[in-house]
């Protein structure tokens, strides 16, 4: 991103994804602690053109045709991610940087059914203390937050993974995982048997987040025509970022977290991002909602001198 890009900024407020409610009002959190102004001094243009939210009657209809499942608030997840999905489209398709603010992960499979058709080889950063690669079959809760890459990957109800035609959105060897430390049993087994690039918070405390963006970089930017920056808020700590619902102990430090995104502004990689999972029903003081407008104010440039 050397180039100022003309962002185009997508608010999803939803939660239903999650197992805690709150994050749906994630974006009016954000865009109250001043994200707009911020961008305004690092993008050559910003618009705020879309602001989503669940249409009941969409949702109602869809239940109508879902078959028995054990996936929570499914139809509503459908209807929520094939806005989303034709909206971010539209977005690339006219040529701007889409920025999409959650709204619980769910989201991410919207965001990239709708970025895949415009890619062959996307990549796909995903910085969060899960790996969000669970299947209804592997799932402990049925909640489908937890299940977002996992459907960009072809894996799980067809409902799902058919959002916006192409399937799948990913290649297994177009992703990187970094900040991991919370996995389920089935998610460990899927990243071993797809060869997932993973970085967990073991590597980077014992290499650095320095070594590990930049080999993250090395690996990404050689295969793929194009980067989404998928940016969970609960890999950082909860000392430093509270308004999380699914909160883990042991996660990046504020310098770390930022580091993550400084170094893919200097890479100039990144053709989309989204930021989810600020819950302010459950922060304090609006810590977590600065935090995240300060992390995507460094992925678009700024700095401290």
């Amino acid at each position: 991103m050397s180039i100022k890009p003309n962002i185009a900024a997508i608010s999803v407020n939803f939660d239903l994804g999650a197992g805690r409610r709150g994050a749906s009002h994630g974006p009016k959190a954000i865009f109250e602690a001043g994200l707009l102004q911020e961008l305004q001094q690092l993008a050559d243009t910003v618009d705020h053109v879309a602001d989503l939210r669940l249409v009941n009657d969409t949702a109602t209809h869809l239940d109508t045709q879902v078959d028995s499942t054990n996936l929570n608030y499914f139809a509503e997840v459908i209807a929520i991610n094939t806005q989303l999905a034709e909206q971010v489209s539209q977005v690339v398709g006219q040529g701007h940087f889409p920025l999409i603010i959650g709204g619980d992960h769910s989201i991410a499979i919207g965001t990239i059914a709708g970025l895949s058709a415009h890619y062959s080889n996307l990549g796909v950063i995903w910085i969060d203390a899960h790996s969000d690669l669970n299947s209804p079959d592997t799932s402990p809760s049925g909640n489908i937050h937890g299940m977002s890459l996992a459907v960009s990957l072809g894996i799980g109800h067809p409902l799902l993974t058919d959002i916006h035609g192409t399937n799948p959105k990913v290649k297994p060897e177009n992703i990187v995982l970094i900040g991991a430390r919370s996995l389920d049993e089935g998610e460990k087994k899927l990243i071993r048997s797809l060869g997932i690039k993973c970085f967990t918070m073991y590597d980077i405390d014992r290499k650095g987040m320095a070594h590990v963006m930049q080999e993250a970089i090395d690996y990404i930017k050689i295969k793929t025509d194009g980067v989404h920056l998928s940016y969970d808020v609960d890999s950082v700590d909860p000392i430093e970022a509270p308004g999380t619902g699914t909160a883990v102990k042991g996660g990046l430090h504020f310098r770390e977290a930022h580091l993550a995104v400084e170094m893919l502004h200097e890479a100039g990689i990144v053709t989309s991002a989204e930021f989810v999972e600020v819950n302010p029903l459950l922060d304090d003081s609006n810590k977590t909602s600065q935090l995240a407008v300060s992390l995507i104010s460094s992925l678009f440039g700024e700095q401290i001198l």
